[in-house]
C-alpha cells in the first residue's frame, strides 16, 4: 500500500500498526479533510458499519475495529486499490498549488494561527457548542480550501468550560 515509513507516535502503540495497510487507513482518518468530503466514508463503513452509523468517526472506528476484520478487509484487492486510490488522490490536493499558492507564490506567509475558544469541523469531534464553533469551523475550511496556510489553536476541555 503506502511506501511511507510506518507511523512512530505513543497514540500507535496500542494500535495494530504492523499489519499492512494499516498506514494508509491511519493517514487518510487523521487528514481532517473527511469531515467536509466523504471520499472516504465508504472505507470507514465496510471496517465497521454500526460504529461509523454511530460515530461518523474514521478515528474512533480504526481505533475500535478488531484486528481479525482489519486483516480480511485490507486482505480484499478492491478495497485496498481503493485506498491506495483514495490516499493518492488526498497526497494530490495536498500538493496542488490552490488559490494561495498561485495568487501569492512568493509570498513569506508560512503559517498563520487561528486562536478560537472552539472549532466546529464534524459532528464527530464535540470541541464546539455552538455559532463560535461554527464560525472558526469554516473559516478553517474555506482557507484550507483556498490554500492559505493556517492552523487552528483551541482549548481542549476535559469536561466542558462550564465546569471546574
Amino acid at each position: 500500500m503506502s511506501g511511507q515509513t510506518r507511523v512512530s507516535h505513543p497514540i500507535y502503540n496500542l494500535l495494530p500498526t504492523e499489519v499492512e495497510g494499516f498506514d494508509s487507513l491511519a493517514e487518510l482518518a487523521l487528514d481532517m479533510r473527511w469531515s467536509w468530503n466523504h471520499a472516504t466514508d465508504e472505507v470507514w463503513r465496510t471496517l465497521d458499519p454500526v460504529l461509523w452509523r454511530l460515530t461518523q468517526n474514521p478515528w474512533v472506528v480504526l481505533q475500535t475495529v478488531s484486528r481479525d476484520q482489519l486483516e480480511r478487509v485490507l486482505a480484499d484487492p478492491a478495497f485496498r486499490k481503493n485506498v491506495d486510490d483514495l490516499l493518492r488522490g488526498t497526497r494530490q490536493a495536498a500538493q496542488k498549488a490552490a488559490w494561495f499558492q498561485q495568487t501569492h507564490p512568493h509570498a513569506p506567509l508560512t503559517c498563520a494561527a487561528y486562536f478560537s475558544m472552539e472549532f466546529m469541523l464534524s459532528e464527530a469531534l464535540p470541541i464546539y457548542s455552538g455559532g463560535l464553533g461554527n464560525v472558526a469551523g469554516d473559516q478553517l475550511k474555506a482557507t484550507s480550501d483556498l490554500g492559505v496556510p493556517v492552523v487552528g489553536v483551541g482549548l481542549l476541555y476535559q469536561q466542558g468550560y462550564f465546569v471546574r
